[in-house]
């Protein structure tokens, strides 16, 4: 027999269906019969044949029609918010983060799955796992590791010895010691009062993050957690069962406490969840339709799921796997305005760039050259001006290796403190089942990702900030030698013009959000936490630097793309003409005014989905490797690329 589950005002009720031809009009009615039967004042609802209603699907917020059959629109075990008409309370309802979202909007279970061992965790694996790629399992290795980790705390409860966070209170209370009785008692209230965050949920995806992230920490078998509570993690996420987390209320000090509590607080069957199937509800009704049981915690337990920085570190995960997308593809953006504004390929000889080999100023001079050359791309648009009597670009051009190549060096800078603290215990106290102790120590603070993070953002800011003076140069005729704004009859159209003023104000919002959070500290606890990180901040705010260089970087393709419709019949090389056909299959040139934000989104998305950088990728991988004589050593300051010969016969503006 079907059922469904309705909320009316604050409660949650579960309606069995007999019959699934019934209308959602008797659902309606029924759930109202139920709600009214348990009230003592009939919940102060007008008489059932009065009462009036909207109906709703809680995944997707989609309205119900009330004389559409159950049949037709719910599926078994549906969820479904009922809104009385003139009713003065406001029903408890969250609505789903503003954007798209990929679990939201098509998800499917997936068939792959990642195994877990809390040491081989990689940034692209764990943003695919909140992408929803894959499904978790847990090695061998780990699940020992944790049964053994165990059986030292149980033993240790069992002995009754004070340790900190097992048989004591926390932070000042440490001194306090708790009777046995009260143990399942403190790590349930040490959940609940840190469930303190605000703000905005964290996004499906980013909460999948955050929960896979901290199973991975609970499998190294440090933390003392049961094999029991950790496997029911692993159903929670299996099946999409994500806890209602705040975005802010972190100060990345002992571990982002507030964060991973509102994540445990879920898993507890407390609070608000959401699943594909749900949307948001209760979490003991979300739990309860995958057909899985609240956790019950354990001695330690509660300590051991919310001590750790794992909101730092997961959201970190996506700024700099974006950050790498982008820096890769900033490239290749770079490379085509440069070929618009008719600029040279002298700037980045390989001679140049090996008498300063930093590898990401390297790798970026030979990316370039790997799209310009042409010996090997013969490109009509350079050729048009070889002859031509500047000897020089301007700085915004010229200086990409250098500018582009310390992005680089930075995001890979990152990129391995990230992938260190995903695979690194972080919570207190440690547990170490081989010395038969546990032992307190610091590991949650969060200064490592902090700083990383805030590093991160001043360097992928500096790829908007030189895009955005490239886009000047393609709107600006007495620079580009272009029509004013990228567009025929200015004056009657406005062309690129307020693009460009958009980019401006995204690179003068990125000045502000560079600040660096871990510069900050404030005392928390009563001083017991008396240096804190602020990593929460840094890695939200690292985020939006990222999106925003993304949006930028759009803007400069679109106006680099519509910059080449003016030189037409010339080309430009073959892997660039590449490019402006992928920009060309999602939008068309710039003919006359139109609604433009629709073309940047799209743009913005062939960059999110890393398709630039498919589309050029195999042109640069063939012209490195026809280009390294295999004979000369290849040099480990350059990511294991020796720059090729410089195309020394036929160089622009010579």
């Amino acid at each position: 027999m079907p059922r469904f589950t309705v909320h009316v005002r604050d409660e949650w009720l579960t309606v069995p269906c007999r019959d699934s031809s019934s209308t959602i009009r008797w659902l309606g009615q029924e759930a109202l019969k139920r709600y009214m039967k348990n009230k003592p004042d009939d919940g102060g609802i007008a008489a059932l044949k009065d009462a009036r209603f909207v109906a709703r699907r809680c995944q997707g917020l989609g309205l119900l029609d009330a004389d559409d059959t159950i049949d037709d629109v719910l599926e078994d075990n549906d969820f479904v918010e009922l809104a009385i008409e003139g009713d003065t309370m406001c029903p408890d309802f969250i609505p789903c983060t503003p954007g798209v979202s990929h679990l939201t909007a098509a998800y499917r279970e997936p068939e792959d799955s990642i195994c877990l061992d809390g040491n081989s965790l990689t940034s692209t694996d764990l943003v695919n796992l909140g992408r929803g790629l894959y499904k978790i399992t847990l090695a061998a290795e780990a699940e020992r590791n944790v049964v053994k980790s165990r059986e030292l705390l149980d033993t240790i409860v069992k002995e009754n010895k004070v340790v900190y966070g097992i048989t004591t209170g926390f932070g000042k209370f440490a001194r306090t010691v708790i009777p046995v009785s009260k143990l399942k008692e403190l790590q349930e209230n040490l959940v609940r009062s840190h469930s303190a965050g605000v703000g905005n949920p964290l996004s499906p995806e980013r909460t999948r993050m955050l929960l896979a992230l901290r199973i991975n920490v609970l499998a190294k078998g440090h933390s003392g957690i049961s094999l029991e509570t950790l496997r029911a993690m692993i159903q929670a996420f299996n099946a999409s069962c994500l806890s209602f987390v705040p975005e802010k209320g972190t100060v990345g000090a002992s571990g982002d406490l507030a964060p991973l509590a509102h994540l445990a607080l879920g898993l507890m069957g407390e609070g608000k969840m959401w699943s594909p199937k749900s949307g948001w509800a209760d979490a003991k009704y979300v739990l309860e339709a995958h057909g899985l049981k609240p956790i019950s915690l354990k001695p330690k337990e509660g300590l051991a799921l919310i001590n750790g920085t794992q909101m730092i570190t997961s959201l970190g995960a996506e700024a700099v796997e974006r950050a790498q997308a982008i820096a890769r593809q900033a490239d290749i953006i770079a490379a085509l305005t440069l070929e618009v504004l008719k600029g040279t390929t002298k700037a980045f000889d390989s001679d140049i760039h090996s008498l300063r080999p930093h590898p990401g100023q390297v790798e970026v001079a030979l990316r370039f050259r790997s799209l310009l050359d042409s010996d090997h791309h013969p490109s009509e648009i350079a050729e048009s001006h070889r002859f031509c009597d500047r000897v020089q670009d301007a700085y915004t051009m010229r200086c990409c290796p250098q500018v582009h190549g310390i992005s680089n060096d930075t995001i890979q800078f990152v990129l391995n403190i990230i992938n260190t603290e995903i695979n690194s215990a972080t919570d207190n106290p440690m547990v170490f089942a081989e010395r038969g102790e546990t032992i307190s120590g610091g590991n949650f603070h969060g200064e490592y990702p902090a700083k990383a993070l805030d590093f991160l953002a001043i360097a992928v800011h500096e790829l908007a900030s030189i895009s955005e003076r490239r886009i000047e140069r393609l709107c600006n005729p007495s620079l580009s030698e272009l029509p004013a704004f990228l567009v025929n009859e200015g004056g009657l159209n406005s062309g690129f013009m307020i693009a460009h003023c958009t980019a401006a104000a995204l690179v003068s919002e990125n000045k502000v959000l560079c600040h660096p959070s871990s510069v900050d500290s404030l005392s928390t606890s009563a001083a017991t936490e008396d240096h804190v990180s602020m990593g929460g901040w840094a890695a939200r705010k690292a985020l939006r630097v990222v999106e925003h260089v993304e949006q930028v970087l759009a803007i400069e393709l679109l106006a680099a793309c519509q910059g080449i419709e003016f030189l037409r019949p010339l080309r430009t090389t073959t892997p660039l003409e590449k490019v402006y056909d992928l920009v060309r299959s999602v939008v068309k040139p710039w003919i006359k005014d139109r609604f433009m934000s629709p073309d940047i989104e799209a743009v913005h998305r062939l960059l999110l989905d890393q398709k630039v950088w498919t589309v050029a990728k195999p042109y640069i991988d063939k012209y490195q490797t026809e280009y390294i004589p295999e004979s000369r050593p290849v040099s480990p300051t350059a990511f294991s690329l020796e720059s090729p010969p410089s195309p020394r016969k036929r160089c622009r503006h010579d």
